[in-house]
């Protein structure tokens, strides 16, 4: 009984939270769903020699080649991501922003690190539920033309969205022999569960999103190491966020027509 009041006193918070920042939370979504493409833009401008000679020992590639793949990351991920933050060809911007995480992927010879690979999902999983605002928001243009039925696109996009937006937390999960540890996990297992199914969507989304916001300004300090190994930190540090960023979208969004609590609402 007092575990039901508590969930419930819960989900009077999240709802007051997105009553309060339904203006905002879009917004905020997506600068954080793509700022680890405008830091990463960024940094090819700033490290263009290093990126190119990467690029062409890796690849024998010669000269040309590697400075058409480093100019063509950092048009693309900054030119996408202006694209979506002022919400134009929104959809164009993301089919330029996955072809980057692909591109990226390959290029950099990241297909079987462990690390990466789910972070790299997670990314694409972002990208999804974005692209699914996006059809939200055309189908809002036409509120008055009669619909045919749910959109079932949008909903498929939603669910795949979420299942691969937690292959994130593989990532920051620590199997240490210690209570703290070990209740840490089971937490943040049961949440992603949630998450994934659609179930007690939102409230499940925004305990993510504060609980990764802390691991990520705790794990990923770049702003203080002056050293090399502050790249590495800070390229962490806004993938991280742009996961937080498809977390938001989800909080904004809801589970959409395939999950729990759509089908509680037929019941």
């Amino acid at each position: 009984m007092n575990q039901n009041k508590l969930l419930s006193k819960a989900e009077d918070v999240a709802d007051e939270v997105l009553r309060y920042g339904k203006h905002i939370m879009p917004h905020l979504a997506r600068l954080c769903l793509v700022s680890t493409f405008i830091e990463d833009g960024i940094r090819m401008w700033l490290q263009w020699s290093d990126q190119q000679e990467f690029i062409r020992t890796s690849w024998n590639c010669g000269w040309f080649l590697a400075s058409i793949f480093v100019l063509f990351n950092l048009v693309v991920q900054l030119g996408g991501s202006a694209m979506v933050l002022i919400r134009q060809k929104v959809e164009v911007a993301c089919g330029l922003l996955f072809s980057i995480v692909v591109l990226q992927t390959f290029a950099y010879n990241l297909v079987w690190n462990v690390q990466f690979l789910p972070r790299c999902l997670s990314l694409i999983g972002a990208l999804l539920l974005l692209l699914a605002e996006s059809r939200v928001e055309g189908k809002r243009l036409f509120a008055g033309v009669p619909s045919l039925g749910d959109n079932k696109p949008r909903n498929y996009l939603q669910l795949t969205g979420r299942v691969l937006l937690v292959f994130m937390f593989i990532t920051v999960l620590r199997f240490e022999v210690s209570f703290i540890q070990i209740i840490q996990n089971i937490v943040a297992s049961a949440l992603m569960v949630l998450v994934t199914i659609g179930y007690k969507t939102k409230l499940s989304a925004l305990f993510l999103v504060i609980w990764l916001t802390i691991l990520n300004i705790y794990l990923n300090p770049w702003w203080s190491v002056h050293s090399h190994f502050a790249d590495f930190l800070r390229y962490d540090f806004f993938q991280t966020l742009s996961v937080i960023g498809g977390l938001l979208m989800v909080v904004s969004l809801g589970p959409g027509g395939v999950s729990m609590d759509e089908h509680k609402k037929r019941w």
